[in-house]
């Protein structure tokens, strides 16, 4: 789609969308950067695709410029709805704007199959929504997700590493995780004082219960809630002997050292023990 657009500086500048701190802006407003990751999401023929905060709406400019069937924009910021709204106007049976805090909905509800989400995910809420779309991992068909570089090697770190805990843990249970694309600061507006990175995340084809999943956070909660611990000692408040024995897993060992399959064990064991 060749169409002529008024330049993102322009567009905040008329409707004076100052990136505010408290809402975890941070403006991408170079079109091929925005372009590439819509490109790095994969072919979104037929795909229904979710945008958490679009903000002046780079991201969603390459979107509409994509093959993806339909676009829902989430954003809780009022200057810059009214900017998705005159963005709207080119593509009205495409593009759909909710104004909302995206942490307190179900998108699945909101977005039809298949779904994708492709976002540059607001700073201050970009680890509680990731945690929410997991629990309904088997509803996405994969998200394309910017972070902070330190979340980002959080999610995808491998056991025995300082990045290694319960983020990763809980992505790479559910899905497939890699980093795909690293920006440097002075690629958004105004840059950050962190690299940021695109992770593409795949959901496994086999998804843990809601109940199961919930074991997993409380078996990691505790695990990592004082990393430092032998298991035998961070897990005593839920049944760390026991459990431990159950599992075969020696409980002088730390969490850190645990892999993925490991926790899976712990989780089901306690889910089965009703500790």
């Amino acid at each position: 789609m060749n169409v002529v657009r008024e330049p993102l500086a322009s567009v905040i500048a008329r409707h004076d969308l100052a990136a505010r701190h408290a809402l975890g802006q941070h403006f991408l407003l170079d079109p091929g950067i925005t372009e590439r990751i819509v490109e790095l999401s994969g072919p979104l023929a037929g795909r229904h695709v979710v945008e958490v905060g679009p903000g002046p709406g780079g991201l969603t400019r390459a979107l509409i410029d994509s093959e993806a069937a339909s676009i829902l924009a989430v954003e809780v910021d009022p200057r810059a709805v009214t900017i998705i709204d005159e963005l709207a106007t080119e593509a009205p049976e495409r593009l759909r704007l909710i104004e909302a805090d995206a942490t307190t909905l179900d998108l699945t509800t909101l977005c039809p199959a298949p779904r994708r989400v492709i976002s540059n995910l607001p700073y201050n809420v970009a680890t509680p929504l990731l945690v929410g779309w997991l629990r309904q991992a088997a509803a996405w068909e994969r998200l394309t997700l910017m972070f902070q570089l330190e979340v980002a090697e959080r999610i995808c770190a491998a056991p025995g590493t300082s990045a290694y805990g319960r983020l990763g843990i809980l992505a790479q249970w559910c899905a497939r995780c890699e980093a795909i694309m690293r920006l440097p600061p002075g690629a958004f507006s105004p840059p950050p004082k962190v690299w940021s990175a695109v992770v593409e995340i795949t959901p496994h084809a086999e998804q843990p219960s809601p109940e199961l999943f919930r074991a997993m956070e409380k078996v990691t909660a505790a695990a990592f809630g004082q990393r430092r611990k032998m298991l035998r000692g961070s897990l005593k408040s839920i049944g760390g002997e026991k459990l431990l024995a159950a599992a075969d897993i020696d409980g002088a060992r730390r969490a850190e050292t645990l892999d993925v399959s490991e926790f899976d064990r712990l989780a089901r064991i306690f889910l089965a023990q009703g500790t």
